[in-house]
């Protein structure tokens, strides 16, 4: 596996890590503090960062599709989402909030594990030309969302948004001083 590829693994890897070790020494009433800067309590954060690479898996094959596109549709695409941002914050927030009923404490590591080793595996299947695929995104969206990003791009996303949203969260740091 290549450098890039590897490093991505490895960011996979060490959120699954931290993930756990927060979900192990959380109490029941750290996880219902509101985070920091955020709507969310803990919980729901902690699964809104899970969400992240959830969301992966549905743009991957999104990103191949629209990298097919003629340039002028797919940035019309990207358009159109960029002004959809009002509703989508409506979606995303709320989604988070209903989600982490179902993938709580007790389920979301399971899932992230489940959704990394999908991850991983697609990724070492993945050739230097398929990586390469690129498409526009719209940049409202997220702030680790750029206006052309390519298959590798996109697979290192879900570390990125991961370590912007636990810098949020109202726990103790899953790293030992």
């Amino acid at each position: 596996m290549d450098p890039g590829r590897e490093a991505t693994v490895a960011g996979y890897r060490r959120a699954r890590r931290e993930l756990a070790s927060w979900l192990e020494t959380a109490t029941a009433a750290d996880l219902q503090r509101k985070s920091n800067g955020t709507r969310w309590t803990n919980e729901e954060l902690l699964f809104h960062m899970v969400f992240g690479y959830m969301i992966i898996r549905a743009l991957l094959p999104l990103v191949r599709f629209i990298s097919r596109l003629p340039r002028s549709w797919s940035r019309g695409f990207a358009a159109a989402l960029n002004a959809a941002t009002g509703p989508f914050d409506v979606v995303n927030y709320w989604g988070s909030v209903a989600a982490a009923t179902v993938y709580n404490r007790h389920r979301m590591g399971r899932k992230l594990e489940k959704t990394i080793t999908a991850l991983a595996r697609r990724l070492e299947r993945e050739t230097p030309e398929s990586l390469a695929r690129s498409a526009p995104f719209p940049t409202r969206w997220d702030p680790f969302f750029t206006a052309d990003m390519t298959l590798t791009d996109t697979y290192a996303y879900a570390t990125q948004h991961f370590d912007f949203h636990a810098k949020q969260l109202s726990l103790r740091s899953p790293h030992p001083s």
